[in-house]
């Protein structure tokens, strides 16, 4: 049985200095499945006659970055530069997207496909409560898909680290090659991977699964024992330097081996605080370990900071981002 030992975690206040000037020379190119994610929030003040469901009555609408385009938004509010490269349809919400994100400061790269929906995530919220979620999407064209690999190429060099946020919607069909080009050129490269065949993310750097993600790919584990065992032989099966799992209420761990090849696990317990909404945390904290790779940090040194990003914006509703001055502010006793 493959044995792991324990280090202790690192706190922020441990880290390598890291100054707003650092980061902003850091340069992460986000690839992936970009969304635009609607909130209509209402009054629900009745039942419907028509079928027992609550009657919403919209009285405010929001529109914000989701999927990949959230993970390049909470890159470019941590204060690192961002380009996010991805495909969108001919459509309104393309339009939209494209405003947001020139409105946020992010670079972008978009194929476009005329045939394409561009993913829109509509949730309706009552009461503060979201009472459903509609999903509009279809799959890219396979030669805009061929585009955005020559695109890739071409933007590559002029980043630092290269983060692949990957939403299972078809915009990263070549990403066996991308990562492959990635690490032909030296960069870190970050995955958060979807499904249950990972074994087209070989020779990433790092992913960063949440229990529910690791389970479907190396089965359920029934001790911690048990899960460093299944952690470290994935590792070592895809090639990776390090797999970060995200573990809710139990915080964050890291595997990796130490300067022997031998494995190692350090852990980070979660940090306390009150969660309104989880939606997009592990955006931020796949977004807070590139932008940290990117300024020279290693898996162990970022790790904290991500998992403190990711506390800050479970205390935030929908879809949100951490900045600087957020991640790194004292805590009020």
């Amino acid at each position: 049985m493959m044995s792991s030992s324990s280090t202790p975690s690192a706190s922020p206040a441990a880290t390598p200095v890291l100054t707003p000037q650092r980061l902003a020379g850091a340069r992460v190119l986000v690839v992936g499945d970009a969304m635009l994610d609607r909130y209509w929030f209402g009054a629900v003040d009745r039942i419907s006659p028509e079928a027992p469901v609550p009657v919403v009555r919209v009285t405010r609408e929001e529109e914000r970055l989701g999927g990949a385009a959230n993970v390049a938004l909470n890159v470019k509010t941590l204060g690192a530069q961002c380009t996010l490269l991805t495909v969108v349809g001919d459509d309104e919400p393309a339009r939209k997207l494209r405003q947001l994100l020139e409105e946020q400061g992010v670079a972008t790269v978009l194929g476009s496909d005329p045939k394409l929906y561009t993913i829109v995530k509509l949730r309706v919220i009552g009461r503060s409560q979201q009472l459903i979620r509609i999903d509009f999407e279809n799959q890219p064209e396979s030669e805009v898909l061929a585009q955005m690999l020559s695109d890739y190429e071409r933007v590559l060099p002029e980043h630092d680290a290269v983060l692949f946020s990957d939403y299972g919607k078809g915009g990263l069909t070549h990403i066996p090659r991308m990562i492959e080009l990635a690490r032909a050129a030296g960069k870190p490269v970050l995955v958060d991977p979807k499904g249950s065949d990972y074994r087209r993310y070989a020779g990433a750097t790092t992913l960063t699964p949440n229990r529910a993600e690791l389970a479907q790919v190396v089965g359920a584990w029934g001790s911690e024992a048990d899960l460093h065992q299944r952690a470290h032989a994935l590792r070592e099966q895809l090639g990776l330097a390090g797999l970060v799992l995200t573990r809710s209420e139990d915080g964050m761990s890291l595997f990796e081996t130490d300067a022997t090849g031998a494995p190692t696990h350090v852990q980070v317990p979660a940090m306390a605080r009150e969660v309104f909404d989880v939606t997009g945390a592990g955006d931020t904290v796949i977004a807070t370990l590139a932008a940290l790779l990117a300024c020279g940090l290693d898996l162990a040194e970022a790790m904290p900071l991500a998992n403190r990003a990711g506390s800050i914006v479970v205390g935030k509703f929908g879809t949100a981002s951490c900045s600087y001055e957020e991640l790194f502010a004292k805590e009020t006793p």
